[in-house]
């Protein structure tokens, strides 16, 4: 039997709301993945430390503040400087048209945003994997 894909998610920054990532958590435990969330108020730093000893398939960050252009640079680098290369990286939230844009051409491989359907996300993400392949 495969492995089940591990996720991590998280929330970075001052952004207090999470009852979205909360759906998002239980909505991806429910189709069989292992899911950690790391609660609220994280540092890039924390966020990229807890995916690499978690040994996650995907990193996904909610966003509702604001600062994904600044997050996002920041954790791709911290990646970079670990060696991780193979790592996925969701972004999800409320983010203007442009940021999404932004963070594709920046290395973010999906962003689903507050109107994405819960079945997409948990297809998206099995996508992502498959497409990667085995680690």
């Amino acid at each position: 039997m495969a492995q089940p894909i591990r996720v991590l998610l998280a929330k970075v920054g001052l952004d207090g709301h999470d009852r979205g990532v909360r759906v998002v958590a239980r909505t991806l435990r429910d189709a069989g993945m292992d899911v950690i969330y790391s609660g609220l108020h994280r540092t890039p730093e924390e966020v990229v430390s807890a995916a690499i000893q978690e040994d996650v398939d995907i990193l996904g960050v909610s966003l509702l503040s604001g600062v994904q252009l600044t997050v996002f640079p920041k954790i791709f680098k911290l990646l970079g400087d670990k060696g991780v290369n193979d790592m996925i990286i969701v972004a999800g939230g409320v983010m203007p048209d442009d940021d999404v844009v932004a963070l594709k051409a920046m290395g973010v491989h999906e962003v689903m945003l507050q109107d994405t359907p819960p079945d997409a996300i948990v297809s998206t993400l099995t996508r992502l994997v498959t497409e990667r392949g085995q680690r």
